[in-house]
């Protein structure tokens, strides 16, 4: 059988891990890792020793759906106690850089007062030394920024700690992914190889490429995993062949959230990848990876968000992705991890960082960033851009999750790159709090009221009209909504008829209708040809 090229199954799972949590952007880049260790997934972890029970019911509960819950029914306690103690044990250096942040934060507030900073230096906890700038803002308050880089060249950053999780699937439901280990299950096989080792690529090439399993068992030499189960994972039945667009038209394929294809017979877009694995039965009609190009020329990102940069999607399109562009960061903030930076740690060699209203320019069609306000709880973001793509003449603006705070910002947009004629718009309206995503980041815990005030929201009806107004578009499309199944497990998103960003956005497309602007809320999949403006460029 190893010697038999094979395809790998079109429903294999592939989860990157670390410490066997599942990796989103803020695991990856070292201090906010360190942050999450200690104050999220070791609280987690202790509460779920101490009462077990308590999780399994909260886990029931759709109201404490993406909560800090472990979603393991109550049992496999020991398992827990096991990563646990790695932590302590092996992390331990983790634990006490978060420490030496929150001591450093402690002193700027109580030591800075307008005056030269110079004299803190000494007083910088051990571990930090070297790797930080204390910097006053405009109105003398005091913060750091981590020279981030050097922090990757340390041994905060350790790829001994990443691996990889492969299991067959039959449906979309998995526990939420910020809240539950995964520790040792049937039917799992897990390889300890950092995300940037080439077997990845080669796996994930196998979909589309039968391989003899010997030649990749052969690139994991030296590594312990079930080769039996690994075995099982493949099979000499050829997937469907993948009938690449020739047509004349510009076609966009929605594959779900805020994943969108863009594409002509020269050239491929794909926006924020977060890809439905495919195998299963299923009501839902969605595209899957079997219906993306073998090659990806561009691939864009919005924010550094885990439902927008998701590297499980991420990993296994590497190989076909020739350029991936993403925003340009300021650089050294915590909460604000440069996303270039990390792509390029795991392995992906050709990012592109895109400013607000810089373009790219390539054969027949271009790239602009534009501004992206909000969905970030008003902590000072950078690493966040929205989109406006042109194609022979024909626009399309993709705003994800950005929020119409300021409807001038867009009236000033509007008159550089003049109306457009289809608008992507999230609009999930009411948000998770500030606490939610970045509470192991903050120096102090805000108070509910605060808290609750800050979300991660998007656009209502009144701030989703207002765009319709200032680019009066053909169409408008309501998406990254987190209303498909298999985006659950990461956003922790279940809504009903009267959830409000339901009825903010089902009001939005029935004003629009009534007004001849073409309006849906997309869900699982969809498929539009739009005809070009202009003649393609030779």
């Amino acid at each position: 059988m190893s010697e038999q090229a094979m395809y790998l199954k079109p429903n294999v799972v592939f989860e990157p891990l670390i410490d066997r949590w599942y990796a989103w952007p803020h695991m990856i880049s070292p201090a906010t890792a360190a942050f999450n260790l200690a104050n999220r997934q070791l609280k987690i972890m202790n509460s779920y020793i101490q009462a077990p029970a308590v999780h399994a019911a909260a886990c029931k509960n759709p109201k404490m759906k993406g909560g800090p819950f472990i979603d393991l029914g109550g049992k496999k306690v020991n398992k827990v106690k096991e990563l646990r103690t790695h932590f302590q044990d092996d992390r331990g250096q983790m634990i006490e850089l978060a420490q030496a942040m929150h001591e450093l934060d402690v002193l700027l507030k109580n030591e800075a007062s307008g005056y030269s900073l110079h004299p803190l230096y000494e007083k910088v906890p051990d571990r930090l030394k070297g790797y930080v700038e204390l910097v006053y803002d405009r109105n003398n308050n005091a913060t750091f920024r981590v020279i981030e880089p050097l922090l990757y060249h340390s041994e905060y950053y350790d790829e001994s700690s990443q691996s990889v999780a492969l299991f067959l699937t039959e449906n979309d439901e998995r526990p939420f992914a910020l809240s539950t280990p995964r520790v040792d299950d049937e039917g799992v096989v897990h390889l300890h190889i950092p995300f940037k080792h080439e077997f990845i690529d080669a796996l994930a090439r196998t979909k589309k490429e039968p391989r003899p399993i010997s030649e990749l068992k052969a690139m994991l030499a030296g590594h312990d995993f079930d080769e039996a189960m690994f075995e099982s994972f493949f099979t000499t039945e050829a997937p469907p062949a993948y009938e690449p667009y020739t047509g004349d038209r510009i076609r966009m394929r929605y594959f779900g959230h805020a994943c969108i294809m863009v594409e002509t017979k020269d050239v491929s877009i794909l926006v924020d990848p977060l890809i439905s694995y495919y195998g299963y039965d299923t009501s839902i009609d969605h595209f899957s990876d079997a219906d993306l190009p073998d090659v990806i020329d561009y691939v864009l990102i919005t924010h550094n968000h885990q439902d927008h940069v998701l590297l499980e999607t991420l990993l296994p399109l590497r190989h076909k992705v020739r350029n991936i562009v993403v925003p340009k960061g300021s650089g050294g903030t915590l909460q604000d991890p440069d996303l270039k930076l990390m792509l390029n740690k795991v392995g992906f060699n050709n990012v592109v960082e895109l400013g607000e209203l810089h373009t790219l320019n390539f054969v027949d069609a271009n790239i602009t960033g534009l501004p992206f306000m909000g969905e970030h709880a008003d902590l000072d973001i950078r690493t966040k851009i929205c989109h406006h793509v042109e194609v022979s003449g024909f626009s399309m603006i993709f705003l994800a999750d950005s929020c119409n705070i300021e409807p001038r910002l867009y009236d000033h947009i509007q008159k550089i790159m003049g109306n457009v004629d289809v608008v992507f718009l999230g609009m999930e309206c009411d948000g998770a709090p500030l606490s939610w995503l970045y509470g192991p980041l903050l120096p102090e815990e805000p108070n509910r009221d605060q808290d609750n005030s800050r979300r991660l929201s998007g656009c209502n009806y009144d701030k989703g009209m207002a765009l319709v107004d200032t680019f009066s578009p053909k169409e408008i499309y309501v998406y990254a909504m987190g209303q498909e199944p298999w985006v659950e497990f990461i956003s922790s998103i279940k809504y009903t008829d009267e959830s409000n960003p339901i009825v903010q956005s089902n009001r939005l497309v029935e004003v629009c209708n009534k007004q001849g602007v073409t309006a849906e809320r997309l869900f699982g999949e969809k498929e539009l040809l739009y005809q070009r403006k202009a003649a393609p460029v030779a």
